[in-house]
């Protein structure tokens, strides 16, 4: 056994002399907790060290403080490699994870806009990105879990990928895979949030204190919440999100025939394609494809586009109901979620140009990422 250190650590860190305390108590019987009463420690510190630094050996085994010492100082070594460099099979599984191919459901890849080759920066400023699978990592360490459970050399904490990434020399993962992150920042800083300004004359019977209280537990499917992102040139996409099951659809709102051609016409109709005309017909074509009770309410912002929801109600049967003003978090999982589109729909690009078969394929790119809330894995 190499020489070890008695120099007194931290605080932080178990000593030599308590070591020599722990193997004292275990050796008499006691369990974590009396041990960590006694010596001052957390019964989970106890916990972790004599899981980690016991012998292990056959004929001697048991806790003994030499080796837990000795064990404690191997492990403490720095600098270490990464854990990314010395296991290939983790680290492509990480990057596929990362930055695979967006497909559609009967597998085919689509390979989504042309974008130049990363040079360093933060996401370009309203134009394309890359489309990828794109999970965040931390969906990526919770799903090794599952699908690898008793594989322990498949396992690695989402700060570990963000380090192998962000931080120069860890080796591991191409830097350029930073484009492939729902931020997109070439660097690890905070950002301000964008502020949300919803508009629209709302009457008194379809504000949310309206909406059925079951809708807002989430433990009953068919409640959807709504919204739109823009794109330039009056292009948009609707957006819909399941509040239980969390599942996205994604409506196809081309522009409408004259739109670019003929000058604009002031109270006319519109022809961007979110018109409150088209609007309808898009959403009641997207919604109708569930089943009636699955389709319960649907929770809109304030925007205008959903003014003639009167009639959309009458059709579909679904409920609309309106979040107040300037109150986003009241429609939190579409607000997550149009985040998410981002990374695939960025400000400043056309989003007509996508077609109907293009946002299935991300919608069910979407869909099929881990979520985080397990009692969602069976819902996809």
């Amino acid at each position: 056994m190499p020489p070890m250190t008695l120099v007194e650590p931290t605080g932080r860190y178990l000593s030599f002399v308590e070591r020599e305390e722990i193997a004292i108590l275990r050796a008499q019987g006691h369990g974590p907790r009396e041990i960590g009463r006694r010596i001052g420690r957390d019964a989970s510190t106890i916990s972790r060290e004599l899981r980690r630094n016991a012998a292990t050996r056959a004929t001697n085994p048991g806790y003994r403080a030499t080796t837990a010492q000795w064990k404690a100082e191997i492990a403490a070594k720095r600098p270490k490699e990464a854990k990314l460099v010395t296991n290939p099979r983790l680290r492509e599984y990480v990057q596929d994870r990362l930055a695979g191919s967006v497909r559609r459901p009967d597998g085919t890849i689509v390979p989504g806009p042309t974008t130049p080759a990363w040079k360093g920066l933060n996401k370009p400023h309203r134009q394309d990105r890359r489309w990828a699978t794109a999970w965040s990592p931390e969906q990526i360490s919770h799903r090794l879990k599952v699908e690898f459970p008793d594989d322990e050399s498949m396992r690695i904490s989402h700060e570990a990928i963000y380090q192998s990434l962000f931080i120069q020399g860890r080796g591991a993962l191409k830097r350029e895979l930073v484009t492939c992150l729902r931020t997109g920042r070439a660097l690890r800083e905070p950002r301000a949030r964008s502020r949300n300004k919803p508009q629209g004359h709302i009457t008194a019977d379809v504000v949310l204190s309206e909406r059925p209280a079951e809708a807002e537990d989430r433990a009953v499917p068919g409640h959807w919440e709504g919204d739109l992102i823009i794109g330039t040139g009056r292009s948009a996409i609707g957006t819909l999100v399941e509040r239980s099951s969390r599942s996205t659809l994604l409506v196809h709102l081309p522009r409408l025939e004259g739109w670019g051609e003929k000058p604009y016409v002031k109270n006319g109709p519109s022809l961007g394609g979110y018109g409150a005309v088209a609007m309808n017909a898009a959403l009641k074509t997207s919604i109708t494809t569930l089943p009636e009770q699955l389709r319960k309410t649907l929770t809109w912002d304030r925007g205008k586009e959903l003014s003639g929801h009167t009639l959309f109600a009458l059709e579909t049967g679904t409920q609309v109901f309106f979040a107040d003003p300037h109150s986003p978090w009241q429609r939190p999982t579409n607000e997550n979620t149009n985040g998410l589109l981002r990374q695939y729909f960025p400000k400043g690009t056309d989003l007509s140009r996508w077609s109907a078969e293009d946002l299935e394929a991300v919608a069910h790119a979407l869909n099929n990422r881990p979520r985080k809330d397990p009692r969602l894995e069976d819902t996809r």
